[in-house]
């Protein structure tokens, strides 16, 4: 990847191999949530628990948002960073203290088993890219050009 004139990363730098490899985190997101969660959308009657089906919701968007991920792998690329920080937190925080005071119940087990998935969508996820312009890329302005010094402007 190239460094334009500011120190940012060009999108356009992606190789098109890198691009296919997001696409291809993207397509096992998006249907691997489609096969799982879409029929519980389709087939669900009568009320659901609050927390069931929030998270049921909110997984099902994200596969709708998986999908718009093949065709601008590069813009949805918060949709990876969300899917992989939310596994890895759920990994940490939940199952890894169940693991090791030897508590992982057949639950906690199962999800675990699912949540494995993330090592894909770690392995596709342009991370020199993410740091270029996530972490060292300077951020929108809070405040209006005419609010800023003269001195500061571009």
């Amino acid at each position: 990847m190239r460094n334009s004139r500011k120190g940012t990363t060009n999108p356009a730098t992606l190789s098109l191999p890198r691009l296919h490899l997001l696409r291809l985190g993207y397509l096992v997101m998006g249907v691997g949530l489609a096969v799982t969660k879409w029929p519980l959308v389709i087939n669900h009657t009568g009320p659901w628990p609050a927390m069931e089906g929030a998270v049921t919701a909110m997984l099902v968007a994200l596969s709708l948002l998986s999908f718009l991920g093949l065709r601008y792998p590069v813009q949805m690329l918060p949709i990876l960073l969300f899917e992989s920080a939310w596994k890895l937190i759920w990994m940490v925080v939940v199952a890894l203290p169940l693991w090791t005071a030897d508590q992982l119940d057949p639950a906690n087990l199962e999800l675990f088993s699912r949540n494995l998935w993330v090592v894909i969508v770690l392995a596709v996820t342009p991370w020199r890219y993410v740091v270029a312009q996530y972490v060292r890329k300077q951020g929108d302005r809070w405040r209006s050009d005419a609010n800023r010094p003269a001195n500061d402007r571009p």
